[in-house]
């Protein structure tokens, strides 16, 4: 059985770590978000989540943040090894259900392997 959680070792926390990545990782757009990749040299994969208030209120924002961990978590084998991925949320978002955000995120890394 895979493990499907979301451990504290895969989050990026430390605000110079983001920085680093904006400026060296590689930027991809979709309709509703941006990915940045950068490699790492902890050898795991780690997720970063950004999502401003442009994004909407607090529930929404929230809410945008939950969709985006339950599909790392589920969908973990989508990510590149040894990599820092941070999703970001574009500003007036509309509201997704899970599968809208799961559709448009497949994609944005289906087409990132691909390149």
């Amino acid at each position: 059985m895979k493990k499907q959680s979301y451990r504290k070792l895969e989050r990026i926390t430390n605000k110079s770590r983001y920085r680093a990545i904006y400026q060296q990782g590689v930027w991809t757009s979709s309709q509703n978000f941006t990915t940045i990749t950068c490699s790492n040299v902890q050898g795991i994969k780690r997720l970063g989540i950004t999502v401003s208030k442009k994004a909407g209120n607090a529930v929404r924002r929230n809410r945008i943040k939950r969709l985006i961990r339950e599909f790392f978590r589920l969908n973990k084998a989508l990510f590149p090894a040894e990599h820092d991925v941070v999703v970001m949320a574009k500003k007036n978002i509309p509201p997704l259900t899970y599968q809208e955000a799961c559709r448009e995120l497949m994609k944005l890394f289906i087409r990132k392997a691909k390149t």
